[in-house]
């Protein structure tokens, strides 16, 4: 679900080129909203704008996008993902297999993770992000962080919480060689934009954004370390670690940990 969302065209060339168009599910957030050319193929619809603060909204969002994933799965689908739009589920290239391949060949269990991977502007090294290239080969540093460990992936009818973050009644798999991207906060200059946006304002995003902004700022002084084995660590760590205030969730206790992104994910997203 999108409103004004500059990620849309890059979700739907990648999720379009992995799964097919015909396969993406796209609903757009208020009925003011245009419905761009480039999704074209791609199954969309205009909804009532959600009302209410940030919270509030993402837990509306949550249960909609669960309740449509439940009539796809009456429908016959085998398995069902839901993302933002800034959010890019990715097989490690070294493995050299599709997403669609790789999904299907997981062992049966209601959800399924990607390790969390919040890609952030490196501001001593790295410049305006340039929508029209691939992230990664302009983004070079990924926080493997917690937050975004989510169980993007269902195979039966769940109730999401809000954001996506958990999956209610179940716990969470992190899949070996699957990693969330999450290019929110890839640009200082694109979050500086949407804070000063009307409606986020009014719904309570100022807040987020700037806390957002901070954290770039902080993550980008930490010296990234080996991918291959913090990534290891974190699969770990994230699967036994839980927050006391929601056991189905992972967490690195407030733990910052960078890794450089090798050169094989250039080109992915």
């Amino acid at each position: 679900m999108v409103r004004n969302d500059r990620f849309l065209r890059k979700w739907v060339e990648y999720y379009g080129a992995q799964l097919g168009r015909e396969n993406l599910y796209v609903y757009f957030d208020g009925e003011d909203q245009e419905i761009p050319d480039f999704c074209d193929g791609v199954n969309t619809a205009k909804v009532p704008k959600m009302q209410g603060n940030v919270v509030s909204t993402e837990r509306q969002r949550s249960r909609f996008i669960s309740d449509r994933a439940a009539e796809l799965f009456a429908s016959g689908a085998a398995m069902v993902i839901a993302t933002d739009a800034d959010e890019f589920l990715v097989v490690d290239p070294a493995l050299r297999t599709g997403l669609r391949d790789f999904l299907l060949g997981l062992p049966s269990r209601p959800c399924h993770s990607g390790l969390g991977v919040d890609v952030l502007q490196h501001l001593p090294s790295e410049s305006k992000i340039d929508f029209s290239r691939p992230f990664l080969s302009q983004r070079h540093r990924g926080w493997l962080y917690s937050r975004y460990t989510k169980p993007s992936v269902i195979t039966k009818p769940v109730t999401w919480g809000g954001g996506c973050h958990r999956v209610k009644g179940h716990n969470f798999h992190i899949a070996e060689n699957l990693y969330l991207f999450h290019f929110g906060a890839a640009d200082l200059e694109y979050l500086r934009e949407i804070s000063l946006d009307d409606a986020r304002v009014a719904n309570g995003w100022t807040r987020h954004q700037l806390k957002r902004q901070r954290a770039l700022e902080k993550v980008g002084k930490l010296k990234a370390g080996n991918w291959d084995n913090l990534v290891k660590a974190m699969r770990r760590m994230q699967t036994f670690c839980r927050p006391i205030f929601a056991i189905n969730k992972p967490t690195t206790f407030g733990l910052k940990f960078v890794a450089g992104i090798p050169e094989r994910f250039r080109n992915v997203v």
